[in-house]
């Protein structure tokens, strides 16, 4: 059992889940096992790399200030950036609104070896979506079938994905906006458009339970990570990047001593080569 609250299929009510759990831990000790974790994840992005059977896709999704770029920062951020990058997804641009919802997405899907976090998602267009009403209720509600489709072709292609809803409480949430009013470091965050969102919480939270419940399978889980406490956040997202990584070490370590065989194998076949074309020459 994980820190964080893995939904396989399972209806739920985000009520259920307390944003604030930290599982009875100690903020020092649980610094310290991310740290583990982090290093374990470094040594397996480079087995996954060299490798190049599966590739990872992360997905954060969450309310304002819910800890999306807290979590690359810590998490993803000591990984190799030649094979771990981030795409953000805004508001669709003209040229994005003139193709399929999925159309902008795919093009960032990770390839083989790679692995890519999504700062937020395809998932917007069942959730804003849906809370302001920007396209008809039939046209988001046949989205869920089509995101099932999307994921299920990306893990028949073997890449591994992780969706994260990060779940902060509504006054954990105020305290941070208020924080970043007072940060002069953080003053680019700061958007009218965060308050304004938060009159529709209980919209956004139907819109979530939805997506979890609807989105959700043992290949493709969500998981809920309590996030009113960043460390406790930190920890959760770290243990289950490393439990989805960890199975196909052995299978990794396998294939790549049978490429290393075989690169010596070559090497070995070239400086014979080497060597009979200098005697002969003799």
């Amino acid at each position: 059992m994980g820190y964080a609250h893995r939904v396989e299929g399972d209806r739920i009510k985000l009520e259920d889940f307390d944003p604030a759990d930290d599982a009875g831990l100690k903020r020092a000790w649980a610094e310290k096992k991310t740290a583990e974790l982090v290093e374990e994840l470094i040594e397996l992005q480079e087995l996954l790399y060299a490798a190049r059977r599966q590739s990872l896709l992360i997905i954060l999704q969450g309310r304002d200030t819910s800890g999306k770029d807290g979590v690359i920062r810590h998490i993803t951020g000591p990984l190799n950036s030649q094979s771990c990058s981030v795409s953000s997804f805004k508001v669709p641009t003209e040229e994005e609104l003139a193709h399929d919802f999925l159309w902008r997405i795919h093009a960032h899907t990770p390839r083989l070896g790679d692995i890519k976090i999504f700062n937020r998602s395809h998932y917007e267009d069942v959730l804003v979506v849906r809370v302001h009403k920007l396209v008809p209720k039939r046209v988001w509600r046949s989205r869920y079938a089509h995101i099932n489709e999307f994921e299920r072709s990306l893990t028949d292609a073997n890449t591994i994905i992780l969706k994260f809803y990060l779940h902060i409480s509504k006054e954990e949430q105020e305290e941070r906006l208020l924080e970043r009013e007072e940060d002069a470091t953080k003053a680019w965050k700061l958007s009218v458009g965060d308050w304004k969102e938060r009159e529709f919480w209980d919209d956004y939270t139907a819109a979530y339970e939805d997506a979890l419940y609807k989105c959700s399978s043992k290949r493709r889980p969500w998981f809920i990570v309590p996030a009113d406490k960043k460390w406790f956040r930190n920890l959760a997202i770290a243990e289950a990047m490393r439990d989805a990584l960890a199975p196909h070490k052995k299978d990794w370590l396998k294939e790549l001593e049978a490429f290393g065989i075989q690169k010596k194998r070559e090497i070995l076949e070239y400086r014979q080569t080497k060597q009979d074309t200098g005697s002969s020459s003799s």
